[in-house]
């Protein structure tokens, strides 16, 4: 116990930082961990258990759970990012066929899929917005495929096949991330933003798509986690009068009508030269005011201060087309 008073009293000096007093804290949290006995003989089955004090030493030690929550990637995703000749496009077109079938993808714009299914969706662009981040590959990108599986191997062998069939000259530039558990989500945040979400739907009946890849500045990264979740969320003053809506609630607007995904870098921050975040909407051709709507809530830093942390690529603007061919019609 005094190790708590010593850090608290050090924290009201000012002589620790705040992300010293949170490595310290949890460290006095946890503590050492011992295992303690299971009783096999007891009535009781050894799942159901509670775990015991253990004695047997010089001076008692707690015994504590072994519940951490898992940050294991679920799922690999890419964005292979092609401005082909449709003569070469075209010459491709039945190997690309026969690639999707043996590796087993199924078409997005037939969705929805089983959450483990393997799928590929066809991108035509639409328009390009510029960020704050330079990015040509994306700027030319002409047509963009979406790949995604439990697994990276099936994705490395598609882009490898694809890179071999359209040449050396167009190899696809790719834009990769991670799924991982959502991290700053407790049940009420769940409910309201992802309970009732719209899953990716048929192209025919929301065939917008919007890919936006961004980056949080150093100064973001420098954070730590509690203070970064406290972005997410609405401040309010002394008084109780809410001063900002945070993210959560300036794109709340989204939750109804648009199929939201985000791939994070396999590392973080991202190295030099990649993006942290891959974004991707799609909603219907009626639903495309109310996403830039958001887009401007989220920009504009008194509605949401998490942005003043936030560099993006550019804006690609495409249209969901049922198959290789219908890119380049």
């Amino acid at each position: 116990m005094s190790g708590w008073i010593d850090l608290l009293q050090a924290c009201e000096r000012g002589e620790v930082s705040r992300r010293v007093f949170l490595e310290r804290a949890t460290q006095l949290a946890v503590g050492p961990v011992v295992a303690a006995p299971l009783d096999m003989t007891a009535s009781v089955s050894a799942s159901t258990q509670h775990p015991v004090a253990q004695t047997d030493g010089p001076e008692s030690v707690l015994a504590r759970a072994d519940d951490v929550r898992s940050t294991a990637i679920t799922r690999h995703g890419a964005y292979l990012c092609l401005d082909l000749p449709p003569a070469t496009a075209r010459a491709a077109t039945t190997a690309i066929a026969d690639l999707i079938q043996r590796l087993d993808f199924r078409n997005e714009f037939d969705a929805p899929h089983a959450p483990s299914d393997r799928t590929i969706g066809f991108l035509r662009r639409a328009s390009v917005t510029a960020g704050n981040i330079p990015d040509r590959q994306l700027d030319h990108a002409a047509v963009v495929l979406h790949l995604s599986s439990e697994t990276p191997e099936p994705l490395d062998q598609f882009r490898t096949q694809l890179a071999r069939l359209v040449g050396p000259a167009h190899r696809p530039t790719t834009l990769a991330g991670v799924v991982r558990p959502l991290r700053y989500t407790g049940n009420a945040m769940h409910n309201f933003a992802y309970a009732h979400r719209i899953v990716q739907q048929s192209g025919a009946v929301m065939p917008a798509a919007f890919l936006m890849p961004l980056s949080k500045t150093a100064a973001w990264w420098k954070k730590d986690w509690m203070e970064r979740h406290t972005f997410f969320l609405p401040r309010y003053d002394e008084s109780g009068r809410m001063v900002s809506q945070g993210h959560a609630l300036a794109a709340a607007a989204g939750i109804s009508c648009l199929m939201r995904r985000t791939y994070w870098n396999a590392q973080e921050p991202a190295p030099a030269g990649e993006y942290d975040f891959i974004n991707y909407f799609e909603c219907s051709d009626e639903d495309v005011a109310t996403f830039r709507e958001i887009c401007g809530a989220l920009r504009d830093t008194k509605r949401n201060p998490e942005w003043t942390f936030v560099r993006e690529g550019p804006t690609w603007h495409g249209r969901r087309v049922p198959q290789w061919e219908d890119l380049f019609r």
